[in-house]
């Protein structure tokens, strides 16, 4: 249990992609980790693009991210509603000012945008942002998982084999 000890915080909202939430959830759980789904409510159900439940633990202002080791933001419409959180973008500045990991997936590159941390990063995204990650300072790859520092970014559901053992990766360096 390589990650026994460590705390994530899962961003929720409504329409995650549903495996882009709990597929990386479950894989950083396996190997120990205690994850907690963050909302803009505390105990809020939210309802994935194709129907499965997320509910809440915590909401954004109720938790302190300085004591979280990292932290995972789903794709799926979600990150267009967590973007507009200044919350959600003072968790993801924090997390990146202490270099602790930061993983996203398909259109979660969108919240990254908002925080305003990409600028001379490489990441990659679902291909139908790539224009906004690079207008947003970054060099976009079309590859499964890129890993550069803290950021662990991945295009789509069929990339997150390698992006959950990435993601691992990298919280079990800290």
């Amino acid at each position: 249990m390589r990650l026994s000890g460590k705390r994530v915080i899962a961003l929720v909202d409504e329409e995650f992609e549903d495996l882009e939430l709990w597929y990386p959830v479950h894989r950083v759980r396996e190997e120990g980790a205690e994850v907690h789904l963050v909302g803009d409510k505390a105990g809020k159900t939210y309802i994935g693009k194709y129907g499965v439940p997320a509910t809440s633990d915590y909401a954004f202002e109720d938790i302190d991210a300085g004591t979280y080791d990292g932290v995972l933001v789903p794709g799926g419409w979600a990150p267009d509603k967590l973007r507009r959180y200044e919350g959600v973008l003072s968790i993801i500045r924090g997390m990146d000012k202490a270099g602790k990991p930061i993983g996203q997936i398909c259109h979660a590159g969108w919240v990254l945008i908002s925080a305003k941390i990409l600028q001379g990063r490489t990441v990659t995204s679902t291909p139908g942002i790539r224009d906004d990650m690079e207008n947003a300072g970054a060099t976009w790859l079309d590859q499964e998982v890129v890993v550069d520092g803290h950021l662990v970014s991945a295009r789509r559901p069929p990339d997150l084999p390698a992006y959950g053992k990435a993601f691992c990766d990298k919280l079990a360096e800290g």
